[in-house]
Order: C-alpha cells, then structure tokens, then sequence
C-alpha cells in the first residue's frame, strides 16, 4: 500500500461539506480484496478494538486496505475525542488507486491521524506491535493544542449558530468573523473595538482603581511598593490583613491575599515580581470572591470563585488529597478544560504553614483546607454561577467600572459577603477590572448552569439579523467564466458597491488589480474576502481549486454555471468523463444560500440538471424560451432570462423587464452568441442579487469587450482596413462559439493563429483545429510558451493532425513562437480580411498587438 499525494480540503468540496484530508492510495492486487489477506482483520482489531468491523461495510467493490485505511483516521480521530463523522474511499479508474477522504476538525490532527492510520495498518500487515495508547494521545494532544480555547471556542459557536462566517487568521485565538466590509475580529474574548487605552488602563491596577473611585465605586486603598520592605510597610499603614499582587497583571498570576505575616508577605512579594516589576498592597476585602461578567452595556453572568482547597479524611495526606482532586478529568494544565490542577508550590506551602499545615499533615475528616487565598480559576479555584442572584445595584456598579474604564467585554472582580446586597451596606467592593477576561466559569461552571456569554458577545458584534456576510457570487463552466465574472463585477460596481473579483487574469479590488496571474483558486478567494473595503465578491471557480482545497466560502447568495459542453481538462485528476466535471463544477450549486440563486444553462442539459441540487431557488437562461425546460420554469411562474424580439428579456410570471441587445455593446447586436449567453447569465445573477434594473441596463450598455473589459475575451481591432480579434480559446466548444462568431463578421478571406495546451486530451487538441479548418482559409500553428509535460512539437502535430482533410483550410504554416507567429499573420493579412489570433500569453500578447495596431 502507498499512500500519495495528500491534500487538505478546507471548505465545501467534491465529497461533502466537511473539512477534510484526501489522499491517493494505492494497493497491490491482493490489498484490493481483504479476503486475500488472512488474519489481517483480526490482527487490525487485535490492535485497535474499537474499529468498526471492516466486514460490515456494505460496497459493490471489494474491501480494500484502503477502505481499511479509511475507517482507521477516522476511528482513532473518533476515539481521541475530535467531533468526526464522514469519510468516504471510492476506487479510481485506475486498478488498484484509490482516493481516501476523511473529515478532521483540525487539519494538523486530520493528517497525523492519517499517519498513524497508516502506521495501524502496516503494523497489522505486519504482525508488528502498535502503540494505541501513544497514538491516541498523541491525537489528544495536538487536539488540545490546535483547537480554540474555551472562551474563544464559545464565541465562535455562537457566531456559527448564528450563520456568520469565521475565519482563524492564526493558530492562536485571533479570529475573523464575517466577510469584507463586514468582518469583525476577536482575539479571546476581546474584540476588534476595543481600545487600546482601555486596555492598559485595565492592566494598570492602581490607575484603573482610581478611576474606579473617582466614578463613586467602591474600591480598597493600597499602594505601589518598592521592594519586600516597602511592601510590608505598606501593609502596617493600610492595615492587616492584605493583598499583594503585580501592578499589570492577569489570570490571577502572582496574586497572594489574605497576607498577615511578614514571612507570608516575602513569599507574596516574590510571587509578585516574578511576573512584574511593578507591585502593589492594597487592602483585603473580606467575604467571597466574585467574577461579574459585563458585555456591552450589561451584566451577564456572574460567578463565585473558590480557592483551590480539598476536604480532610483523616486518612490521606494533604498532598495525597490534592493528587486525588487533580485527577478529576475536568482539571487540566492549560485553559481547555473547564478547571485547572491545583499547583504545589510556595505559596501553597505558606498558606498551609499559617493553617499549621504542611504537604504530609492529615487533616481531620471535614476539615477544609485551603492552598491559595487567590480564587481564579487558572490557580486551581472553582466556580459557582450566582447570575441570578446579583443584586441589581451590584450589576449597576459593576457596568460603571467598565464603562469607566472603557471596556466592551469586562470581567469585574468584586469581594464581598454576597452579591444579594448592594456593595457599600456590607462593605464590599471592586479589587480589579480585566480586559479580555476568561469566560469558562461561566460557560462551564462547577456548580450551577452555564451561562450563554458566546451569544451575549456575538450579539454586541453583529447586532441581531446581521450575518456579517457580504454577496458572494461564484461562477464555473467549461467557456465564458472570466467575461461573465467581469460583468457582473462590473454591474455591482455601477450599483456603488467596491467589488473584489477573482479570475483567471488577478484579483481586483474596486478596479485595481492587486494580484496577477491565475487567481481563480480558493486562496485568492478567501484573500477577497479578508480585504476590508469589500462590499461584494465575484469569483471564478476553476475545477483546479475545487479539487486541491474545495471552495474558500460556506456558502453563497449565487452560483453562476455557464456551461459543461465537451468539456475541458478531461483525464486530468481522475476526472474522465462530462458527468465527472459536472458532479464537481455543481459544488458550487450544491453550496448556494437558502435565500440565494443558482443561475443555470437551460441549453446544456447536464447543467439544467444541477436545479436538483441547489438548496435556494434557480434562474434558468437559454436564447431559446421554448426549450422544455424553460416552458417549465415559466409555466410555474419562475425566473428566467431568454432573447426575444431583439433583447434579453427576464419574465417571472407576468413580469417582464427588457433590455436590447443593441444597447449592449458586448453582444454586437447580437450576432456574438457566446457573449449573448454571457450577458443572460451575467444578467440573470444581477437578478438574483437585487440590483436595480436601470443600473443594469446602464452597466450593460457600458461594458465593451475590449483589452480593459476583457482581456482575452473576443477583443476586436481595427489593423490597416481588417479586423482583428483575439481571444483566450483554448478547447473545442471555445472554438464552435469563436467560428459561429466569425461567421457572422463579413471578411473576405479568414486566417487564424493558434497553439495548444499541452495538458488536455489528444482528441482535444485535435479537435479544435478539425472545427477551425472548416472556417478559415489559412491557419497558422505556433507553438506556445509552455508546453505543460508535452515533448518539443508533439502539440503543433497534433494541431496539424486535426486540420487533415479539412473543408476549407488551404495553407497551414508553423512558426516558434507567439508574437512570431502574430507578427506572420499580420504581415499577410489585406484590408476586409479577417484574423483570428487565439492568445496564450494574454496581456503580453494583447500589448503586442495594441502596439502593432498603433504603428498601424
């Protein structure tokens, strides 16, 4: 068995819409059946009880190992606790290869379970030992450490409940909510609004209580100190007992309380300036310790925290106690638990000598004993949710120190007896205010009901029926893409939206390209979609992108599919036939918004048959309104776009909105089919968005297929009283619509330059100058820059192949080179003839001969 090629699938794909890990397997002839492979089941589950019985799967193929494979990354990520349920193994046309798909929650732990599944199968072939127990914690492990903490993971639960879109921008908790012009971000439970000044005022212990006092709400005096003198100075004139804490600090780290002897504040001190220069005394409160929780302008959750402590037996020991405590599963070294260990260190020591304790003493059955004062939740304490007991003075007091301080998300600490009673009748008050406070005591408690804080802060982000998404358009097919993505981006814009577009040309933003070459992957996509200036997306969706990562978005408001025709890139990735194009070019229809489009081809068959699998509604266009699938779209009182009369006509119902196609320029009054088409389809998505119908008709009469508009795509020149056009056409429909588009020109005589790309079909290749030989007189092969695993002119004998008997070609020439071979045919080009240039290397190409025309 070898395992090849593997590829993360980062967003709705092929398979399904689950994030997943793809790679290529392939067997020997007996791995293909694992009935030819004895005992190997049983020493697989001998090894990996847990293992779904590979005989119970139900295929018409045979079990294979890579079936076995399969189920094993899935079963040990299902064992280590990651929330996976799909995977799929489907047998290439190729004997023996198969593609194994299996869903991960985190990539990384996605393909090292593939790994490990890999080293659990050879292992079994093997008769070799495997270590399960090493593997799954290895899972676990990387589990824990790529995973979104608690506070963050809430969060994005609640945004995800909610339909808005996320993105993590990095392995941290640093995270993008919505698209464009519309996204906010968090990092923790801190969000993008919240200023920086709040912020350091938060950290600064002794600036924040000031203020705090200066707003009229209760806070204990201290002092900043020195050094451990100072400290106990400090504490003489405040009065005993204290707290000794960092100056700027979080997460209770360096906190000591209840200090009351000098030894005790030596062990506070150091504690302290371990994590700061800057200490401070204040005075200790008496009473609980409570964490309200303010979002916005509200309370929402408040809890009392409890310092770490365990329960005498009479029997163990106190560290025998605390070692029993952390073997709770909920305790855990980090924040992805809901609880900490408690930690043995001085402080616990020094607070064990003050209850005349130490480590080996055996407290009495019911004793309590405490091993840190401190109550936060990340020094080993516990949390009791007491939200609906906080008196409404309390929740009042507690809104004013954020607001003072300026804080969107606040966590408040407050000590006092109980939060029943307003804070000044029982002498309680403020200790500390913190920027992007942890959340887990109040989203998982120890005691009580956990509280919705990911759905309070989502709230205060996106107010309620905002999704944070902006109009994703994607479009696909075989021709037509790249003139169809420009339109629509076009019309957006002359709605006043700034629109990012993705092709095969760059990415655009608001009409300036910031990146070139073939942008129509998921990568630049998503980059669209982070920009902030973005109001609306226009994507081409190459079949490329689509099977190496799957689409860069959820979901979209619509999905433009121009059509499948005879294909293109056939053979290439184990996509081999038209219906194996048109399963992966409908992922996008498959992934349209409940409240979206799918505008679809009525005229090619195989995609009218993707209406079936779009979740929203479809828009169907075709020149053609009696086409049976149109009479029935119209018969139910459905959108569609057809010719009529002269114009492109939108009818839904009884309404009908009509624009000539005179007035678009593109179309050439209609004689360019292909552009006809496109001007439907392009058309029918600005339906589908919304868009005003006079800013439509404006935009369409605007938009000229020119080297601006779009490049490569049917440009018409003027060259000494001929014309030329050059286009990107590279296979043969390209070729069927460029001949009826030609034919419809006058010219007295028609030439035409072409290469080939060198990873289509032979047939292909071909096939493109067999339709071309009938439509020109003379055809010149060159061959292009790059020929794509092809042998030095194995494209041009094929081109030539396909010119053999041709109806009407006469004179075939070669020449090496693009701009060679254009330089040839204008040469020889005469006023009234006609000149096809079929462009590889576009905008080099169209400079060239702007330029010629220009010398003229």
């Amino acid at each position: 068995m070898e395992v090849s090629r593997i590829r993360a699938l980062r967003g709705p794909n092929l398979w399904s819409r689950h994030t997943a890990i793809e790679a290529i397997v392939t067997c020997s002839e007996p791995e293909c059946t694992l009935d030819r492979l004895p005992g190997f089941e049983t020493r697989l589950r001998a090894r990996f009880p847990e293992l779904l019985p590979l005989s119970a799967i139900r295929h018409e193929d045979a079990v294979s190992l890579a079936h076995a494979l399969e189920f094993a990354a899935l079963g040990l990520q299902e064992q280590a606790g990651c929330p996976v349920t799909f995977s799929r193994t489907t047998q290439t046309i190729e004997p023996g290869v198969y593609q194994v798909v299996v869903e991960y929650s985190e990539e990384a732990v996605g393909r090292l379970a593939l790994e490990r599944a890999e080293a659990l199968i050879r292992a079994a072939l093997d008769d070799a030992p495997f270590d399960l127990a090493g593997a799954l914690k290895a899972l676990r492990d990387l589990d824990e450490d790529e995973r979104l903490g608690p506070s963050t993971g809430a969060i994005v639960d609640a945004a995800v409940a909610r339909g808005i879109p996320f993105r993590r921008l990095t392995q941290g908790s640093l995270v993008q909510f919505g698209w464009g012009s519309k996204q906010r971000r968090i990092q923790a439970a801190e969000i993008d609004s919240t200023s920086a000044i709040a912020e350091s005022i938060a950290q600064d212990k002794e600036l924040s209580k000031r203020l705090l006092h200066a707003a009229g709400v209760p806070v204990p005096i201290g002092r900043p100190v020195k050094d451990a003198d100072d400290a106990w100075a400090a504490a003489l004139e405040i009065g005993l007992p204290v707290v000794v804490k960092p100056q700027d600090g979080n997460q209770g780290k360096g906190v000591t309380v209840n200090i009351v002897s000098r030894e005790h504040m030596e062990i506070a001190y150091r504690a302290a300036s371990e994590f700061r220069d800057d200490v401070m005394v204040e005075r200790y409160l008496p009473g609980h310790d409570f964490r309200l929780l303010v979002v916005g302008d509200r309370l929402v959750a408040a809890a009392r925290r409890d310092p770490p402590h365990v329960i005498g037996d009479g029997v163990h020991s106190v560290r025998e106690l605390v070692d029993a405590v952390n073997r709770d599963p909920r305790r855990g070294e980090g924040h992805a638990t809901s609880l900490t260990k408690i930690r043995f260190d001085d402080i616990a020591l020094a607070r064990l000598a003050i209850q005349g304790l130490d480590a080996d003493s055996v407290p009495e059955p019911g004793r309590r004993v405490v091993l840190r004062n401190n109550a936060n939740l990340s020094t080993g304490g516990t949390a009791t949710d007491v939200t609906d007991d906080v008196h409404p003075e309390v929740a009042a007091r507690a809104v004013d120190a954020a607001r003072m301080v300026g804080l969107d998300i606040c966590g408040v600490d407050v000590v006092c007896d109980s939060v029943l009673r307003p804070l000044e009748e029982q002498g309680g008050g403020i200790v500390e205010v913190n920027a992007a406070p942890g959340l887990r005591m109040h989203l998982s408690p120890s005691f009580g009901k956990g509280r919705p804080i990911g759905d309070a802060i989502v709230d205060t982000i996106y107010p309620a029926g905002d999704d944070g998404r902006i109009p994703v358009v994607a479009v696909t097919g075989t021709n037509g893409k790249t003139t169809t993505v420009r339109l629509i981006s076009h019309l957006l814009a002359q709605s006043g939206l700034t629109v990012g577009m993705t092709n095969t040309d760059g990415v655009y933003v608001g009409g300036r390209r910031t990146d070139s070459g073939d942008c129509s992957g998921p990568r630049s996509a998503r980059n669209v979609l982070m920009h902030p200036d973005v109001d609306a997306a226009v994507f081409e969706t190459a079949r490329g992108g689509l099977l190496r990562e799957g689409l860069a978005f959820d979901r979209c408001k619509v999905a433009v599919v121009t059509n499948i025709g005879m294909g293109d890139h056939l053979g290439l990735n184990f996509i081999t036939t038209l219906e194996d194009l048109a399963v992966l070019k409908r992922v996008i229809v498959q992934n349209v918004a409940t409240d979206g489009y799918a505008v679809l081809n009525a005229a090619d068959p195989v995609v009218a048959a993707m209406a079936a699998n779009c979740p929203g509604q479809v828009i169907f266009f075709a020149a053609d309104p009696h086409l049976p699938v149109m009479a029935a779209q119209r018969a139910q009182g459905r959108r569609v776009v057809y010719i009529e009369d002269g114009a492109v006509v939108a009818a839904e119902g009884e309404h009908k909105h009509r624009i000539p196609l005179s007035a678009i320029p593109l179309t050439r009054d209609g004689t360019i089919s292909f552009q006809v088409e496109n001007v439907m389809a392009s058309l029918a998505a600005a339906w589908a968005l919304g868009l005003d119908w006079a800013v439509v008709a404006g935009g369409l009469a605007g938009f000229a297929s020119d080297a601006g508009n779009a490049p490569g795509r049917f440009n018409v020149f003027d060259y000494r009283g001929a014309t030329l056009i050059a286009d990107y056409g590279h296979n043969p429909d390209a070729m069927i619509a460029l001949v009826r588009a030609v034919e419809a020109m006058p010219a007295s005589r028609r030439s035409v330059v072409i290469s080939g790309a060198g990873d289509r079909r032979d047939e292909d290749i071909r096939e493109q100058t067999r339709i071309l030989g009938a439509a020109f007189d003379t055809v010149l092969l060159y061959q292009d820059a790059c020929q794509r695993g092809r042998e030095d002119g194995e494209v041009v004998a094929l081109l030539r192949e396909g010119l053999a008997g041709a109806a009407r070609t006469s004179e075939v020439e070669e020449i090496q080179g693009e701009f060679v071979a254009i330089d040839r045919a204008l040469e020889r080009i005469r006023p009234g003839e006609l000149c096809l240039i079929l462009v590889d290397q576009v905008e080099e190409a169209l400079e060239h001969i702007a330029r010629r025309v220009a010398e003229g």
